[in-house]
Order: structure tokens, then sequence, then C-alpha cells
């Protein structure tokens, strides 16, 4: 039987009038929190109503080109209090830092101080990478780009053009394949999005350069294949993706997993795409939906059962904002 064709219904419109928002997670109880990529901003944004409170400017942002405060993540536990972790774009580097988040405090001063857990990532005009989250195994992962230097792709000793996997602590796990290194994979250009299946399966998207856009089921010391790779390339030695698009379809950034999918944002392609999916294979054709309606997307999060969180990014450098940009929007999806 041919698998059931899908669907997305715009529920409603949370928030609007967003600036450069990137990162988005969710609290427990459901509030988000939305990074805004050139205010080095944190914003809560409360679920049902859409009201906003400003937790704080992110100290030594340096927003330029696709760098900034990009991607946020909350560890799966809170019992030990608050902490936001944040991908950021300095004068040297990217890194990763956590910083201690307390709700009692006045609009604005809400974050504390930020603490490194990892620097050294490469940084450019292009290419940062930025999307953290946490796995089900409790550890951080990271996508990084090669910031416009492709040699760094295949560089075992850079941290660019990579998935990282580390401790909270910023420490290589255990089980990481290179010892005494957060490096996970290599062969990426620059990932953008990370999501995991209910079997834990890890899946990332990635920017390609002229040709083949990719979504990629993600192995531990696997080699995807850039520069020398670009999309399909069935070398040997290198992983091929599941699916690709052309760049000017696609230009993926977030990924989220509902419903028996990935869902793919997709800047330059202005549209979110369904990628079904049997276990680690695909369950038949991919599907594109809302085409040009909210222009470019950027950040897509599960917002539990068969619902997705979705961004636009229509207020940062390369879009054209309407009436109303950016926008948090609640998706139905199946």
């Amino acid at each position: 039987m041919p698998p059931e064709r899908g669907s997305v219904r715009v529920v409603r419109t949370l928030a609007e009038h967003l600036r450069s928002p990137w990162g988005l997670a969710a609290l427990p109880g459901g509030d988000l929190l939305v990074s805004s990529r050139d205010d080095a901003l944190i914003t809560r944004v409360d679920a049902r109503s859409g009201s906003r409170t400003e937790l704080g400017r992110v100290p030594g942002v340096s927003p330029a080109g696709e760098g900034g405060l990009l991607g946020i993540a909350l560890p799966p536990s809170l019992s030990s209090g608050h902490l936001v972790y944040a991908y950021l774009t300095t004068r040297s580097d990217n890194r990763i830092v956590r910083m201690a988040y307390d709700p009692s405090k006045p609009a604005g001063r809400q974050l504390g101080a930020p603490h490194t857990v990892l620097k050294g990532i490469p940084k450019g005009f292009v290419h940062n990478g930025g999307r953290i989250a946490f796995g089900p195994d409790g550890m951080l992962y990271a996508g990084t780009g090669e910031s416009g230097d492709t040699g760094k792709s295949q560089d075992k000793g850079s941290l660019g053009g990579k998935i990282l996997r580390m401790t909270p602590d910023g420490a290589p796990a255990s089980g990481d394949p290179y010892k005494g290194s957060v490096v996970y994979d290599l062969g990426h250009r620059n990932v953008q999005g990370l999501a995991w299946d209910p079997s834990g399966r890890l899946w990332a998207s990635e920017f390609g350069q002229d040709t083949w856009d990719e979504l990629n089921l993600i192995r531990p010391g696997r080699d995807y294949g850039w520069p020398t790779v670009e999309g399909k390339g069935h070398r040997a030695g290198f992983t091929d993706p599941l699916e690709q698009w052309h760049t000017d379809d696609a230009s993926p950034s977030g990924i989220a997993y509902a419903a028996g999918s990935v869902w793919m944002a997709s800047l330059r392609g202005e549209r979110l795409w369904r990628i079904p999916l049997d276990g680690g294979e695909s369950a038949g054709p991919v599907q594109a939906f809302l085409k040009r309606k909210y222009g470019r997307l950027r950040t897509v999060l599960s917002a539990g059962d068969d619902k997705l969180w979705l961004v636009t990014s229509n207020t940062d450098t390369r879009g054209t904002p309407e009436r109303g940009d950016d926008r948090i929007l609640l998706l139905q999806v199946r």
C-alpha cells in the first residue's frame, strides 16, 4: 500500500514582528525561547497568548553575515536549575556557551554571565553552522560549517564542517569515534538542522554549494563527502544522503520529526519539505508545503504529537520582509 499523502494546516500565528529569529527551544510547560541572530537577544514567548518577555542580551556576540546568536538548546532535565545553551559567533570564533536563567528576575536581566562550554569552532562571513540540540542520550550535539574554507571539512583536527557530540560540559562523550575529540562525523559543508526519530536515529540537513542540498542519516565516524562529493556521488568511502534537492528549491536550515516524517524548513526555497520515513529509508516521494506563502523558513521544532512550530526568516539580510514578519506559526501536520 502506498504511504498516505501528507498535509499541513496553519493552526495559528503565535508571534509576529520578530527581528532575525534563528534558534528555538521549548521550556517545560510549552513556552518558547527564541534567539535573535543580529540583536543577540533571547526572548520568552508564551505558547498560549504569544506575550513576550526579554530574558536579556548575550554578551560577546559579534553578528556579521551568517554569524551572530544562532541556535539555542535546553538540557533534557531542568531539575538542577534553569540553563540555556547557545551557539554564537564572537570576534575570534564560533563557540557554545551556557547561561543560568532565572525567570524570577526583572525582564532583561534574567540571564547569567555566559560560561564557555566549547570554543574554537571556525567562523566566517558564511557557513557558520549553528544548530545545537540535546540528543536522546543526554549528550549535546552541534552542526558546524566549514566557514568558507572547504579543507576544514575533511580535517579531523578542525571543528568546522562537522557534527560534534559532547557532554553537557563540552568534553568528548563516551562512544565518540575519535579518542579525545568531540568530532562525531566529517565531510559537511554547512549543517543547520538536527533531529532524532523515535528510534534514536540522528538526521541532519546540509546546504550544498550550487547543485545539491542534502538530508543525511548520521552515523558516527562516517564521511559525508564535502568537498569531494556534493549530493549522491556514489563514491567509495563516502556516505550518500537519503534525499537531495536543487539549491533553488531548498537551502535547508532547521528540521524536526513528526507524524512519521522529517520536516525541513527551507530558506531560498521558501517552503516546508516533508520526507516520509520507514526506519532509516524513504517511505515515498518528498512533498513541499507552504510554497512562497511565508517567505524564507528558518527553524522547525516539534510541538508534540502532530504539531510543529515554524519560524520564518525574512528580516535577515537576505529576506524581503512582509507586514508582520518575522513570525512563529503553529502547524498541524500529517
